[in-house]
């Protein structure tokens, strides 16, 4: 697995996840929970990950709708 993005911005994360779904990439959202240490003031990033092989295409996918 591959980091693919980093974000404060829940709904980035999940902007993303539907994109590349759309395309047949299975995205896999870690510390989604992790506002609940830092008292959910949403200063800890999200990671969105992706298989090793996907990862090219993902980046492809993100850049071509402006989310970097």
């Amino acid at each position: 697995m591959k980091e693919l993005l980093r974000t404060t911005d829940p709904l980035t994360i999940a902007r993303a996840s539907g994109l590349l779904a759309d395309e047949g990439i299975m995205a896999f959202a870690l510390d989604q929970h992790m506002s609940v240490l830092e008292g959910s003031l949403g200063i800890l990033p999200q990671r969105l990950m992706v298989a090793d092989r996907d990862l090219f295409m993902a980046r492809a996918i993100l850049r071509d709708h402006g989310i970097s």
